[in-house]
């Protein structure tokens, strides 16, 4: 066997690839730390937690201040002004969505829900997942006598935080079967789809219709350029922009925005693999071919080659192949993720969760239909709907998975937060979004007690038990 130091300098470069850096060694530890997925749902838990603090201490006048903060942008006759907390909830969290949009695309075009056979489950454990809940809402409204004007909060209870649902399974390290955290993921997706949609019909505004055409024009306008191969983000960035403030203008929530423009996201690449195939070993026989022509020793590791301007043309180029050999939709949702995962949404639960805990407001109405929605009714519906799915044969469970764990799951999906909250800010008048909020939290509080219990008692005390 040969000597790695045998071989030529140029080879041992090609092994490192790329040079290291100071700056390199000192962010890994952070790259690391944003690739792990649960540390979104944990960050999520410290923003609540810190939230329901300062609401609740002596300087709570002065935080719930900070959301009541005037924004505005304006050029010339036109001024739009919105308050931090709406600038949040309109503005950033049409990001959120749009993320949300490219996830259930990135599902159905190659993910669970791409396969109808493995669709089958999460489909209809979010079905069975949205219906109970709203169900038991209003069944609960009737014997608690809830004000007709918050009976929308039937769709508070509806939908699943997966950042926390993921952060909770994370407790456990590897011993979770991928199947279930697989399984909750779509769940989640699907619930995603069913909030959006019902935000579209349900709180809808009286329709300006010069901002629907605008909004329409804009939507067209970016599906044309995606027609004819435009890479230009800032194009897209203009576009959405303009489509986004028309969404607003026209009544319909503006993140109804977010959602269609995830889902018109191009899901296949601009360049084949074929071409960049093609274009790397272009550029691959060139640089050999200047190297072997010019009469330089081989630069050491480290060193770069000095190319003249051909090459760099020929760089540029494998670059953009390279670039356009991944789909639209996996570079976005792989640049977008951490910016709503550690930013925008920490950001609404710093904004979102700062409820005054009096607990004389516990045993409120709306807060306690909220909290039988999500901690009953996500586990009942999820549960029953799929049991009886798998009993007829419509679907299987993962491998793995039984029907305890299966069930551990099932409360832990009644974590609501995120969108519940959201929900809650749209379905509620402003007198009892606080009612909302404390019942959003009971019921996310006691569906993850009752998972992550559930789920100890289901799995193996080891990752190897599982597996023998």
């Amino acid at each position: 066997m040969a000597n790695p130091g045998d071989r030529p300098v140029s080879e041992q470069a090609a092994d490192r690839l790329l040079p290291a850096s100071q700056i390199a060694g000192w962010l890994s530890p952070v790259r690391r730390f944003l690739k792990l997925q649960a540390t979104s749902g944990l960050l999520l838990v410290a923003a609540t937690a810190f939230a329901l603090i300062a609401a609740n201490s002596p300087w709570s006048e002065q935080f719930l201040h900070i959301w009541e903060t005037s924004c505005f942008i304006g050029f010339g006759d036109f001024v739009l002004k919105k308050d931090f907390l709406h600038v949040i909830n309109d503005g950033l969290m049409t990001i959120f969505f749009f993320v949300v949009g490219l996830e259930i695309k990135r599902e159905i075009v190659s993910g669970e829900l791409s396969d109808l056979r493995k669709a089958a489950l999460p489909i209809i454990a979010a079905i069975g997942g949205m219906i109970v809940p709203a169900l038991v809402f209003l069944g609960a409204s009737q014997v608690f006598r809830v004000p007709p004007e918050a009976m929308k909060g039937w769709t508070i209870p509806m939908a699943t935080d997966i950042a926390f649902v993921v952060g909770m399974l994370s407790l456990f390290g590897n011993r979770v079967p991928i199947g279930l955290k697989i399984l909750l993921l779509s769940l989640a997706i699907v619930d995603d789809l069913g909030a959006v949609i019902l935000i579209a019909v349900l709180f809808t505004e009286k329709l300006a219709l010069v901002g629907l055409f605008v909004a329409a024009v804009g939507i067209t306008l970016t599906f044309l350029m995606n027609r004819v191969g435009v890479r230009n983000v800032w194009l897209y960035v203009v576009v959405g922009g303009v489509t986004w403030l028309a969404v607003l203008k026209s009544g319909v929530h503006p993140t109804i925005a977010g959602v269609i423009l995830g889902l018109m996201t191009p899901s296949k690449a601009w360049v084949p693999y074929e071409t960049l195939t093609a274009v790397l070993k272009r550029l691959t026989d060139e640089l050999k071919k200047f190297q072997s022509d010019s009469d330089q020793e081989s630069p050491k590791p480290g060193k770069p080659i000095p190319l003249h301007k051909t090459m760099h043309d020929d760089l540029a180029e494998a670059e953009f192949a390279t670039r356009e050999s991944i789909a639209p939709l996996y570079r976005l949702e792989h640049a977008l993720h951490p910016w709503v995962a550690f930013l925008i949404m920490p950001l609404f639960a710093l904004a979102n969760a700062g409820v005054p805990l009096d607990f004389s407001k516990a045993f409120e109405p709306v807060s306690l239909c909220v909290a039988l929605g999500l901690a009953v009714g996500k586990p009942v519906g999820i549960f029953g709907l799929s049991f009886l799915a798998v009993l007829v044969g419509l679907a299987k469970l993962p491998d793995g998975v039984n029907w305890k764990l299966y069930l551990g799951g099932a409360c832990l999906a009644g974590i609501g937060f995120t969108m519940s909250l959201f929900l809650g800010s749209l379905a509620l008048p402003e007198s009892l979004i606080s009612a909302g909020k404390l019942g959003t939290l009971m019921g996310s509080t006691v569906s993850a007690i009752l998972g992550i219990v559930l789920i100890s008692k289901a799995l193996p005390a080891t990752a190897d038990e599982g597996q023998n």
